[in-house]
């Protein structure tokens, strides 16, 4: 447990939780950080576990890539196939989401005729993205506007599909989204899109541990993670679902040597496990962010981080004029929440940091992000097992000694 907790009053649960991340976790002194929806930090354990592959790497990379690596990839890729629910053949390892993403944007034809449709609450970068390849192919880009605030998971389901016609070829859709940290009714929407012959590509890094994840019940056609986020990988670690009829002649972004490098008969998985000379570490180090959550509770780590969460979301409430974007559930946020602070912006999308995100980090040492979405301005708060209930009251205490100003 850090010292600035020692002093405050916690309950079993919460002092055992905060032991379990005083383990795990070091920030520098000063530091409060609710922004693990961003750049998760990575766990000791995890940590020691790439150290290790990284020193193997290094004393012989020939031993390692040229005989060790296969093998390698393909153990570690049944154990996330394991933990994700779809057969280890329908994976591949990529080094985050917007690789995937832009895998998917490179396989899927389009045409003058055709249209990609995205809601209003998708990742700015995945919206670029796809605005560049709809620019060059001709097709349009179309995104549905969701409701505000979000009271029935049928209505989102609803609201989608009012955009779709016979020009719809692909669906973009979150299953937590970056922007609002919305979990969606991903199966729900699958199974629309399959009924209506549209291919779905689902954009999924905040889902991964954050929500339990079966991937052979969701019937998408694509979906792509980024394991740095809530499973606690490394950086550049990641995986992309592909749905079994879209496996051969799926194309790399980058073209190497497109063979097994040990002789093994040819794969699907060829094109995109031999990238040229990388650092493979990343994802080899999957599985034991997998066990490190699995030997303290799946169950567990969500229910007390939605707890936070909850927390969280009642003391920002307190802020005048905020307003949540859900109502009070699981079923609409897990471990990360935004809030509607009571101001416009007048940029609605920004790489730079937002005036109070940079206020509160200058002034108050706290890392949290300001989204702006639909000309408002958001507070993003996530909740990972290192943080507590006075954190947010502090968060709170700084926005608005900021809004006094």
């Amino acid at each position: 447990m850090t010292d600035a907790f020692r002093e405050v009053a916690l309950n079993p649960v919460d002092v055992a939780r905060l032991e379990f991340a005083a383990s795990e976790w070091t920030f520098p002194e000063g530091i409060t950080f609710l922004n693990h929806g961003s750049f998760g930090p990575t766990p000791r354990t995890v940590l020691e576990t790439r150290e290790r592959l990284l020193r193997e790497h290094a004393s012989n990379p020939m031993d390692f890539y040229l005989r060790k690596l296969e093998p390698l990839l393909e153990e570690a890729l049944a154990e996330v196939a394991r933990f994700v629910g779809c057969s280890a053949d329908e994976l591949i390892f990529i080094p985050n989401a917007t690789a995937g993403m832009n895998i998917v944007a490179a396989n899927v034809p389009l045409g003058s005729n055709d249209e990609v449709l995205l809601t209003d609450h998708e990742y700015g970068a995945v919206v670029r993205l796809w605005g560049q390849i709809c620019q060059q192919t001709g097709a349009r880009m179309v995104q549905a506007r969701l409701p505000f605030p979000l009271t029935s998971k049928s209505e989102i389901v609803d609201r989608i599909f009012e955009k779709v016609t016979p020009r719809t070829k692909l669906l973009v859709v979150s299953h937590v989204t970056s922007q609002t940290a919305v979990i969606f009714p991903i199966r729900e929407i699958c199974e629309r899109a399959r009924e209506q012959g549209v291919l779905v590509a689902v954009d999924g890094p905040h889902a991964l541990a954050m929500v339990p994840l079966q991937l052979q019940t969701i019937p998408c056609d694509f979906y792509m993670v980024s394991g740095h986020k809530w499973l606690c990988g490394p950086y550049g670690s990641g995986f992309l679902y592909v749905r079994p009829r879209h496996k051969q002649g799926l194309r790399p972004t980058l073209i190497s040597w497109g063979r097994s490098l040990v002789g093994n008969p040819p794969s699907w998985k060829d094109e995109f496990h031999w990238p040229g000379t990388f650092d493979p570490t990343p994802n080899l180090s999957l599985p034991a962010a997998i066990q490190l959550f699995r030997n303290y509770g799946w169950n567990r780590f969500r229910e007390e981080t939605h707890a936070l969460c909850r927390q969280a979301r009642e003391t920002l409430l307190k802020i005048p004029g905020s307003l949540a974007l859900t109502a009070e559930s699981p079923d609409w946020y897990g471990s990360m929440v935004s809030i509607q602070l009571p101001f416009k912006d007048e940029q609605s999308v920004s790489v730079q940091s937002h005036p109070l995100q940079k206020w509160l980090w200058e002034n108050h040492r706290i890392e949290v992000p300001i989204i702006r979405w639909r000309d408002r301005s958001h507070l993003r708060v996530s909740c990972h097992l290192y943080n507590c209930a006075e954190q947010y009251e502090q968060l709170l205490q700084a926005v608005l000694e900021w809004m006094e100003q």
